[in-house]
């Protein structure tokens, strides 16, 4: 599996393609505000065409760039107020875009909408985005509930295996048992 990332717009914002391989076709995950250039380099650097976008919450951050796109982004509804262009509604469960497998959990908290995008690579390597709900040695704000964070972040990505690579929303990549084992909001907790 091939995976691009890189940063965009005031708030620094993670923008990712996923694709089976450069020369093909990609998901566009988080396609927020001032993507597009950065977003275009990358699509011709690994030459790569988008055929779905996808958004792990509505924040314009994270979904401001989509309106420059012919594809319908694909969005939690409860998220919709955010984002006036064509949508997908996304829901929990699995999803196959541009060739690959990709497993919707639903994570509200941050907003009432927020997902996590978690894949398992060919090679065997696992990974989940997981936007502004888990970041490397933090959590996002409770814009929506905060018990509803706590209860998606203890049930939903503690569960996951702690070799699962994190792809957040802001900041830097980790994995799940880093973020166990010393994520000040997460020690002590029970998956």
């Amino acid at each position: 599996m091939l995976v691009v990332g890189f940063a965009a717009g005031p708030l620094r914002a993670n923008c990712y393609l996923l694709a089976q391989a450069a020369g093909g076709e990609c998901v566009v995950v988080d396609p927020g505000q001032d993507s597009g250039e950065p977003l275009a380099a990358a699509l011709a650097e690994h030459r790569l065409t988008p055929v779905a976008l996808l958004a792990t919450h509505g924040h314009p951050d994270h979904v401001a760039g989509a309106a420059g796109h012919d594809l319908p982004l694909h969005l939690h509804p409860a998220d919709r107020e955010w984002y006036e262009g064509p949508s997908v509604p996304l829901a929990e469960g699995p999803l196959e875009l541009a060739g690959l497998a990709l497993e919707v959990i639903s994570v509200p908290g941050h907003t009432p909408g927020s997902v996590a995008c978690a894949a398992t690579a060919s090679e065997g390597g696992r990974l989940v985005l997981t936007g502004d709900t888990l970041f490397a040695g933090s959590i996002g704000r409770a814009d929506g509930s905060g018990p509803d964070l706590e209860r998606s972040l203890r049930t939903k990505l503690l569960g996951l295996p702690d070799d699962t690579v994190v792809l957040p929303g802001h900041g830097p990549a980790t994995t799940i048992g880093r973020e166990r084992a010393s994520n000040p909001a997460l020690i002590g907790a029970e998956a």
